[in-house]
């Protein structure tokens, strides 16, 4: 048993390695280049717009109510991306990668930011209504009904369900587990167990239940994580400049050059910053069809805005108080995770930073089990919607929740980078291949911005064939005024 399981990890790395390191960083460059290029860096000509479309009235949803703003979508979704990956990725990422491996995250969310545009705009355009929530959507919608590629759809479909619903997930409880451990000395099976019958509770009450306990949780402590973070750093303002300046040498210098250390750097910021800030993996498209907005482009001007948000500040502060611990190590025998957060944290806080992160970690970590699971069932309803199908679907995820927490921690963390690669290298293509309509979105847009008008869009309005039962006809969408229509 034990050999095969050596064997099952051996070959779980060899694939990692060979899809990140001959595919996926290439592919994350020239499609973020293309995307940035193609749209004269919109990412960054539209920074303005991005933060005036915080305040955009909000629109209707499919049944009458009211949906969310803006800026409330905005707040969800920046709430959502402050997690594991922000607190526990950033120190795997350190210690695995050097200093470095920070600066390579800020290029990923340089370049991420116009992708997740891209993407977050076309989960806009093929979302279909939900009876339950509004509207769902993402990229299996966009691959069938934009490029007509059933198959290649149903295949990141599953691909989705899978890892958001078994190999995430298992990331999230393995985190939780190892810092209640670090913390308190819980034993990681009973962590794991007491987590798995707590989602069980919830994920079986419905979508409904997901919202609810999330919306409450997430907001509320993204909000605490960032003042206890804001405190570190006033507390040592003097370290600020020259950790900023560690990070930069590291990625150039020469002594990691010839030592190798760059190429470390590259992979492991690259992979923490796709599972950090989501752009161009596909998972956040799900969370962004969902939003009722009166044009497109306004949720991928958010989304994009959120990957800034996510990366270049709460990634970047975590960095710096880790880099700050003066007992880091480095290297992959080093340890990693969120052991090293807390040990810094400890030092910071006269050695009650590790378990105020331990609180911080159980609730994001649980949140973010639940949004996992939202967007592996909007995958899974995609494939079939069938009641018996989605209660074992539930059952699994609860069982993959008390496993995860007792994996080896590299483990973990490899099986999300090469599920996260086999997502970003189907959606990517996608949408390359639909990008000609996101143009036209950008110029509907930008044409009614300049006439001082609130954009709104109407599919009749562009020359891209939608689908006929689109979203986006004349009595599809509705505001909370109708005089709207004319301002």
């Amino acid at each position: 048993m034990e050999q095969a399981f050596n064997m099952f990890e051996q070959a779980v790395n060899f694939a990692n390695d060979l899809l990140w390191q001959e595919i996926l960083i290439g592919l994350l460059i020239i499609a973020g280049l293309y995307f940035s290029v193609t749209s004269k860096f919109v990412q960054f000509r539209w920074l303005k717009i991005m933060f005036s479309s915080l305040g955009e009235k909000r629109a209707k949803m499919p049944d009458g109510s009211k949906g969310i703003s803006s800026f409330q979508a905005f707040t969800i979704s920046a709430a959502q991306r402050i997690g594991t990956a922000n607190i526990a990725g950033v120190a795997t990422a350190i210690v695995v990668g050097g200093p470095g491996a920070v600066f390579w995250m800020w290029v990923v969310a340089l370049l991420g930011a116009g992708t997740a545009f891209f993407e977050a705009t076309l989960a806009q355009v093929y979302k279909v209504r939900d009876k339950e929530s509004g509207f769902r959507g993402g990229p299996a919608y966009y691959m069938t009904k934009g490029l007509n590629q059933k198959g290649i759809g149903y295949i990141f479909a599953v691909l989705m369900t899978i890892t958001f619903g078994i190999v995430f997930v298992m990331l999230q409880s393995n985190t939780i587990a190892n810092a209640y451990d670090e913390a308190f000395g819980v034993n990681t099976a009973v962590s794991g167990i007491v987590v798995a019958i707590v989602v069980a509770i919830v994920i079986f009450g419905g979508a409904k239940s997901i919202a609810n306990v999330a919306t409450a949780i997430v907001p509320v402590m993204a909000a605490l994580y960032l003042i206890l973070v804001t405190v570190i750093l006033v507390m040592n303002y003097d370290m600020i400049f020259p950790m900023l300046q560690k990070i930069v040498v590291n990625a150039f210098g020469i002594e990691e050059v010839f030592g190798g250390a760059v190429g470390a750097a590259i992979i492991n910021g690259f992979q923490r910053g796709l599972l950090s800030n989501e752009a161009g993996m596909g998972s956040a498209p799900n969370a962004a069809a969902s939003a009722a907005v009166r044009h497109p482009v306004q949720q991928g001007l958010i989304q994009s805005l959120g990957v800034y948000f996510d990366t270049t500040i709460v990634c970047t502060a975590t960095a710096i108080v880790i880099l700050m611990y003066t007992d880091l190590s480095f290297g992959a025998d080093a340890p990693q995770g969120i052991a090293v957060t807390q040990a810094a944290m400890d030092q910071q806080f006269f050695g009650f930073g590790g378990t105020i992160i331990a609180v911080f970690i159980l609730l994001f970590a649980f949140s973010t089990i639940l949004g996992n699971y939202f967007y592996a069932q909007s995958n899974l309803s995609f494939i079939v919607d069938n009641k018996t199908v989605t209660f074992v679907f539930r059952a699994i995820v609860v069982i993959m929740t008390a496993v995860g927490a007792v994996l080896g921690v590299q483990l973990v963390w490899t099986l999300a980078d090469l599920f996260m690669a086999f997502l970003a290298i189907i959606n990517l293509m996608m949408v390359v291949a639909l990008s000609p309509l996101v143009f036209e979105l950008m110029r509907d847009y930008k044409e009614q911005k300049d006439r001082g008008e609130s954009p709104i869009f109407f599919a009749k309005n562009i020359s891209y064939k939608l689908p006929d039962d689109n979203e986006w006809g004349d009595d599809d969408y509705r505001m909370d005024d109708p005089e709207d229509y004319n301002k």
